[in-house]
């Protein structure tokens, strides 16, 4: 169950709807629960549990998700990973922001449980080109987060010994009592010593201060998979803020938007552009050049009496999604000249003659606009 579909790992069906989905996750997270089950690898089991709910349980993930496969959407979890220098630009701005936590199960109505925090998530926001979008690409980038101090080895303790919180006897949590009119109140609020992990450094370490975090710069190398489209997000997991000590990472995120193309429209899986011809190559029919989106140059021929906006099809020269291109698609416009020379004129004229003749000497626009309406 560790990995894999996470239609498997849940056991449901792709047809599965939302109560389906959280009923199979309700049931397996209590299963494997850490602190109810004890067998080997329970733990693993519960966090591939939870993964593959907050997938699908979000219908924008899940629609992602069912719409790359699980091999492309998963894949930014294993970029690379190395010590920064400064941050910059690289044509994208970055927004952080917690996404909060999943509601626990166990221990009664999805509060936190007490002890060790997993770290927040972070999110961010990336331009990138259609180019990179058409057959995918790796990109480099930097971030700012905290992470476990290297001194004290996440811990807080310089001797990375802890001891048990006075203040809270090791729950983290504090208990405070209130008279009203109406009985005793008692409220429940973490320990403002321990900050709810139940413990305290022996010696608090002199670089983190006992926080037991140090913020840091770092180069991220993630992978843009072909096919992606504006508004979907890549995780990169245990890329986020470092969590409490014994406690797991949060996630980085990153929403993608793709930049606007001075060529190339994309609809769905394919490219669309446009080229314009004469009125006199409409008729005759001719070959053109067209520029792919990767620079390379394809012969289009374009039919005899082709008719404005028709859309030729070049296939696979499209965006890749999943191993499958779409196609290029090049719709022709017909352009007429503002301006022409006087021998140009002189056959536009021959060809008005010959065009009225045939039409009866109705005139060069009887085919468009029908036949003359006789006299009255």
């Amino acid at each position: 169950m560790g990995s894999g579909d996470y239609y498997d790992i849940l056991g449901i069906p792709r047809s599965a709807d939302e109560k389906e989905i959280k009923k199979a996750y309700r049931n397996l997270a209590r299963k494997y629960h850490p602190d109810v089950c004890k067998e080997p690898g329970s733990e693993e089991k519960f966090k591939a549990i939870n993964e593959a709910y907050s997938v699908l349980s979000d219908s924008q993930k899940r629609a992602q998700y069912d719409n790359m496969g699980h091999e492309t959407y998963t894949s930014a979890s294993k970029g690379s990973y190395t010590g920064g220098g400064g941050f910059g630009g690289g044509g994208f701005y970055s927004d952080f922001s917690g996404f909060g936590d999943i509601f626990d199960f166990f221990g009664g109505g999805g509060q936190r449980r007490a002890g060790p925090q997993a770290g927040a998530d972070l999110l961010m926001r990336m331009q990138v080109t259609l180019e990179d979008v058409v057959a995918g690409t790796d990109r480099e980038i930097e971030i700012m987060h905290t992470e476990p101090c290297p001194s004290c080895g996440g811990s807080g303790s310089e001797t990375k010994k802890m001891n048990i919180c006075p203040r809270c006897g090791g729950t983290g949590q504090m208990r405070q009592a209130a008279q009203s009119v109406f009985g005793q109140f008692v409220r429940m609020s973490t320990c403002t010593l321990c900050g709810g992990r139940g413990k305290i450094p022996e010696k608090e370490c002199h670089d983190c201060h006992g926080s037991s975090h140090t913020r840091v710069k770092r180069k991220v190398t993630i992978h843009i998979p072909a096919g992606i489209d504006s508004g979907m997000r890549l995780r990169m997991e245990g890329y986020g803020e470092a969590g409490d000590y014994g406690a797991s990472n949060g996630d980085l995120f990153i929403e993608i938007y793709v930049l606007p193309h001075p060529r190339f429209e994309r609809i769905a899986d394919n490219l669309e552009t446009t080229i314009d011809i004469t009125p006199v190559l409409s008729v005759l029919g001719t070959t053109v050049d067209i520029e792919t989106i990767d620079k390379r140059h394809i012969e289009l021929k374009i039919p005899a009496g082709i008719q404005y906006n028709t859309a030729l099809k070049i296939p696979g020269e499209g965006v890749q999604r999943r191993g499958k291109p779409g196609d290029l698609l090049v719709r022709v416009r017909i352009a007429t000249p503002k301006s022409i020379s006087s021998e140009e004129r002189e056959l536009y004229q021959k060809l008005a003659e010959l065009e009225g003749r045939d039409a009866g000497k109705s005139g060069f626009f009887s085919g468009f606009m029908g036949k003359k309406k006789g006299k009255r």
